[in-house]
């Protein structure tokens, strides 16, 4: 169960968060739960939730360890403040900020190598979904920006399924839909990695998920967890969703 808070919260309104957060959600032991403040709020995070299960990660990732790289945050950078987890290729990183398959997979690799889980973000657009592209499209996503890691890689990550016509917009696939969008992601994992793979790997689906439709989210075989937006923000409705 994974929150991201996008661009909200100062470090101060993330303690404030987690103290309301913690209490009920930190006895769960049925999933993982993982939240992902913007980078300013990452040491916040981390001390908040010290003694917890709860997981710290990024929303992004650098594909270098350091250089002359304005604006980006490394690696090293984001494990000292002892988050563990980042989000990469995220459909806002994709449609604002030029983010593409390609450096979706060295984001990934560079997660990787210094000890971080990613989480990959794959998603069609509306105009993908009503033309009948949708498989096309994750294929497409999958064989550029996820193929290209070795199955010892492989084996370290977690996909997201993200409708980007879904986010933010109130707009929720079906559990139907998500879950064949899901199954579809599945057996590419299957064609590249394998069947061992393919059932391990954790597939979360993301779009507009909300206390109220989470358990019917959950009910699908093929949804392995869920990437929270704007709900992962209040501790009551964040909490109500990883207790689902």
């Amino acid at each position: 169960m994974a929150g991201n808070w996008k661009m909200y919260k100062t470090p101060a309104e993330t303690t404030a968060f987690f103290e309301k957060f913690r209490p009920l959600a930190e006895s769960s032991k049925h999933c993982e739960t993982v939240i992902c403040p913007p980078f300013t709020s990452l040491a916040a995070a981390v001390e908040a939730v010290k003694g917890s299960s709860i997981h710290i990660g990024a929303q992004n990732i650098a594909w270098k360890k350091e250089g002359a790289f304005t604006g980006e945050i490394s690696g090293p950078m984001i494990a000292a403040t002892g988050a563990t987890c980042v989000l990469v290729g995220h459909s806002e990183r994709r449609q604002y900020f030029g983010e593409t398959d390609e450096t979706v997979l060295k984001r990934t690799q560079a997660a990787l190598e210094f000890g971080l889980t990613p989480i990959v973000c794959v998603g069609e657009r509306l105009e993908e979904r009503e033309s009948g592209r949708t498989e096309a499209v994750l294929a497409s996503q999958f064989q550029q920006g996820i193929a290209g890691l070795s199955e010892r890689q492989f084996a370290k990550i977690a996909i997201a399924y993200e409708p980007v016509w879904a986010i933010g917009t109130g707009k929720t696939a079906t559990p139907e839909m998500a879950a064949a969008a899901h199954r579809a992601i599945r057996g590419q994992v299957r064609a590249r990695f394998g069947d061992e793979a393919a059932d391990a790997i954790r597939i979360l689906y993301g779009g507009s998920v909300k206390p109220d439709n989470i358990a019917t989210l959950m009910a699908q075989p093929e949804i392995d967890g869920v990437l929270v937006g704007g709900a992962s923000l209040d501790p009551v409705s964040f909490a109500s969703i990883v207790n689902f």
